[in-house]
């Protein structure tokens, strides 16, 4: 049997995990104007190869974007999602009826099966669980599906087309992950990141920055955050991992940071070393991958996209995986989604700003 997230030990880090600090004792968010950009440092690259255009997909189709690449747990291969050809955040899936869940031959890129044509609007976070179910949520259809690793729907959440603010809808939900007891994480506001700045000072009506706790049939218990800048709240909670001691790590990327909670909600830590995170992966031996698609001179000044990973016990960064370049873009083009198989290969889920250049939806970073 394969797993999911095993050691990556292209390069050395030594912690001591007896560091590992909650400090959860402050309301406001820290001062970052000091923050520097660690991938600055001339930090090592722990791959050696970049394969454009990994996975083509069936009958000649062209890749829209993509947010989404996990590891299946006990094969070692590749799932992804694509937006059924759309290149931007327009939807695509409603209106071209292909299979946008694919899983692939971590080796050789051959696409093993595929499902979910006509299921989905906009694909946006995928996951899957210990048993090898695929969950995929819909950003723009506002609800989230439970498949068997075979296509059978095995739970639903939210109503499709429906958006909304209480326990029983979504609105523009980014991200899914369970725990090991089952229960079930959702990610809920994509929007966030556009507000709370000098040009939109004001927080839309009915907009959402929370995430919502699900027991594992689908139970609403609780959730916490809103749209904010403080502690606890979210400008678009974008992604979502687990580390060995089961604390929820979240991608807040309008606020540049990742936020780490208990199983209940409670606030462990923040980290503020791994940039304006879109996707995370945390390996086994908690090695925390984490990607940056939309740094910009005006959103993030002098930081820049790519993939930053250090220890999961600590905001530190230790290597860096460049991110394609391109001639209208200091900063370079990188993927949203990541994900880090048996043996340490990288994968990237190519989105909107990045797919054009990088000529499909799947990059494969070979260790």
């Amino acid at each position: 049997m394969f797993f999911s997230r095993l050691p990556s030990s292209g390069f050395a880090v030594v912690i001591g995990l007896a560091s590992f600090a909650c400090s959860g004792q402050s309301d406001a968010l820290p001062d970052a104007s000091s923050l520097t950009d660690p991938a600055a440092a001339g930090l090592p690259n722990p791959t050696s190869q970049v394969v454009l255009e990994w996975g083509p997909l069936p009958d000649n189709r062209i890749w829209g974007s993509t947010a989404g690449v996990d590891i299946d747990p006990h094969d070692g291969n590749v799932w992804a999602y694509d937006r059924c050809g759309a290149s931007a955040l327009g939807g695509g899936c409603a209106e071209n009826l292909v299979d946008p869940v694919l899983k692939f031959d971590r080796n050789t890129g051959d696409v093993l099966t595929s499902f979910g044509a006509g299921e989905f609007d906009l694909p946006h976070g995928i996951h899957l669980d210990s048993d090898g179910n695929v969950w995929i949520v819909d950003m723009t259809g506002h609800h989230l599906i439970k498949f068997s690793p075979t296509g059978d729907v095995l739970l639903r959440l939210g109503t499709r087309g429906e958006p909304g603010n209480d326990s029983e809808h979504f609105n523009q939900p980014n991200d899914v992950i369970t725990a090991p007891d089952g229960s079930i994480f959702v990610a809920d506001g994509h929007e966030g990141q556009s507000m709370l700045t000098d040009e939109n000072p004001a927080v839309t009506e009915g907009a959402t920055g929370r995430i919502m706790k699900f027991s594992s049939d689908g139970t609403f218990i609780k959730e916490w955050g809103q749209i904010g800048t403080e502690i606890g709240n979210f400008r678009t909670p974008h992604a979502l991992e687990m580390d060995s001691q089961g604390r929820l790590f979240v991608a807040d990327r309008g606020n540049h940071r990742i936020q780490i909670f208990d199983q209940d909600g409670n606030y462990l830590d923040s980290y503020e070393q791994f940039s304006r995170i879109s996707g995370l992966f945390i390996t086994d031996d908690d090695m925390l991958y984490a990607i940056d698609s939309e740094t910009n001179p005006n959103n993030h000044p002098g930081w820049t996209t790519g993939i930053r990973i250090g220890h999961a016990a600590e905001d530190r960064v230790t290597a860096f995986v460049p991110p394609h370049e391109i001639d209208s873009r200091d900063t370079g083009v990188a993927g949203e989604g990541v994900a880090v198989d048996a043996d340490g290969n990288i994968y990237a889920a190519e989105g909107p700003i990045s797919r054009a250049t990088a000529g499909g939806g799947l990059t494969k970073y070979v260790k």
